[in-house]
């Protein structure tokens, strides 16, 4: 590999570091209805994100419910110590994109056969970290001590 290409992957290395993100690949759901449950959720905080999930109809809803749940176990993985109420958490980014399609045949009238196609779809999940700048922080503490 040469010089450019090794440098330019160590940067992506590096800045996958900071990001947390989790993955589902092969979900046998059609990636149109995965998308409406995406943009449900998309630029969200992650527990009003949760409720969202947990209580929608949607069949898709439980495995973003769960994909979601995953990306915040890799952010406490890199970031021991700390506790996600206070680390203001958000759906930066969730994209469903299409994967393999299963071709099917139907028997249809007259010797003829109709096509069906079952599609699955891989969804990508990126949190991110909404960090107050410290006087906005205090102002939220003292917020929260009035109001008790």
């Amino acid at each position: 590999m040469g010089k450019r290409k090794t440098e330019r992957a160590n940067a992506m290395k590096e800045a996958r570091k900071s990001q947390y993100m989790a993955v589902l690949r092969n979900d046998p759901s059609s990636p149109r209805k995965m998308r409406l449950v995406a943009d449900m959720v998309r630029g969200l905080e992650v527990n009003k994100a949760l409720e969202l999930l947990k209580y929608s109809n949607k069949e898709a809803s439980r495995r973003v419910e769960k994909l979601v749940l995953s990306a915040i176990a890799n952010w406490q993985e890199k970031n021991e110590g700390a506790r996600v109420e206070e680390s203001h958490l958000y759906i930066k980014e969730i994209f469903v994109d299409q994967s393999r399609t299963l071709k099917r045949l139907r028997p249809a009238p007259q010797g003829r056969a109709y096509r069906i196609r079952k599609r699955s779809n891989h969804v990508t999940v990126i949190l991110d970290s909404l960090m107050l700048p410290q006087n906005e922080t205090e102002e939220v503490e003292t917020e929260n001590a009035n109001t008790k």
